[in-house]
């Protein structure tokens, strides 16, 4: 019975496993983000098109809007995720690089959530000035 003691106190819990297995990767953290908020902004974009095409403009404008704004965020969010694919397996488990990760999750998650709106917003002003 000591041995079996001795034994389950020498291997680390179960819990213990899955925090010492899992290291930190930046890269892979911000390349999961970016491909969430592509998610989140290509839902939001086709959503806020959407209405504004309910709005009773006949124009092919607001489909135009659409295909150029989904098709423009993706290259965007490429190079903004290539910052982070650039650094090195030490760089990448680097716990200094948070407050870094955190602001450039913060401006992804904006643009991600906002950049919708505010094109959409701006393409219904331009359509009331040319029609």
């Amino acid at each position: 019975m000591n041995k079996t003691l001795r034994e389950s106190a020498a291997t680390p819990k179960a819990a213990d496993k899955k925090s010492v297995g899992k290291k930190l990767d930046w890269r892979r953290k911000m390349s999961d983000h970016v491909a969430y908020a592509l998610l989140v902004y290509t839902g939001l974009q086709i959503f806020v098109t959407m209405g504004a095409l309910k709005s009773g403009h006949s124009s092919i404008l607001p489909y135009f809007a659409l295909i150029v704004l989904v098709a423009a965020i993706i290259p965007a969010c490429r190079m903004f995720e290539q910052r982070w694919d650039g650094l090195s397996d030490n760089d990448a488990a680097n716990p200094e690089l948070a407050d870094r990760f955190k602001r450039d999750r913060l401006i992804l998650w904006l643009c991600a959530l906002g950049l919708p709106f505010v094109l959409t917003g701006l393409f219904k002003v331009a359509y009331t000035f040319l029609y």
